[in-house]
């Protein structure tokens, strides 16, 4: 998650924003990172029942004025953490295939559960690859919503922007309304990155 939201910071410095760097976000600080709901509660929540695990840490402050091309600009930034997140999940994976901490059978991964080692590097595969999902979803104000509306018409920009005050409220509700169906969506999004991975080493 650290990653995740330095990555928006760094893209957005590069851009010529630099309201992440003077607000102290271009850090590996956790402190300036995260958050109690989204960063510990909800995550930890959703392990212990089982469900893909998934959150979020303080949003960077980003001033889209300060882009020479806001829109471009803005998904560059919002597309930079989910970016961030899968090729970490895609390091983890390579490093547990090349050690053999974990096998794949008929489309599934199985790691040892008694080894410690094993234990981390699926987990670091699975969680980045929760957090990379979670934050494409195209609801204001996650990242997803941000590539959106580079492309998206007008129209559909302007419900967006009527969203962005509620949009985590709207992400709240679809998870503890709908749960179950959308941790199938997870759960299917997660097993077709895992897919390709699996693809990309030849198994």
């Amino acid at each position: 998650m650290i990653l995740h939201e330095l990555a928006h910071g760094a893209v957005a410095y590069i851009l010529g924003d630099d309201t992440a760097k003077e607000n102290g976000r271009l850090t590996l600080n956790p402190i300036k990172h995260l958050d109690p709901f989204m960063s510990i509660i909800l995550p930890v929540m959703l392990y212990i029942i089982g469900a893909p695990v998934f959150g979020g840490a303080r949003p960077v402050p980003i001033n889209p004025g300060n882009f020479k091309h806001r829109e471009r600009d803005m998904a560059l930034v919002g597309a930079a953490g989910p970016l961030t997140n899968f090729i970490l999940a895609f390091l983890f994976f390579l490093i547990g295939y090349a050690t053999g901490l974990f096998l794949i059978h008929e489309g599934d991964m199985y790691m040892d559960p008694n080894n410690f080692w094993s234990n981390l590097i699926v987990s670091g595969i699975l969680v980045n690859l929760g957090f990379m999902i979670f934050n494409l979803i195209p609801i204001p104000p996650l990242d997803g919503s941000r590539i959106l509306y580079a492309i998206a018409p007008d129209g559909v920009r302007n419900i967006m922007l009527s969203m962005e005050k509620y949009g985590f409220i709207i992400v709240y509700a679809l998870i503890f309304i709908f749960g179950s169906a959308f941790s199938n969506l997870m759960i299917g999004a997660r097993d077709g990155v895992l897919s390709f991975f699996y693809w990309i080493v030849g198994v």
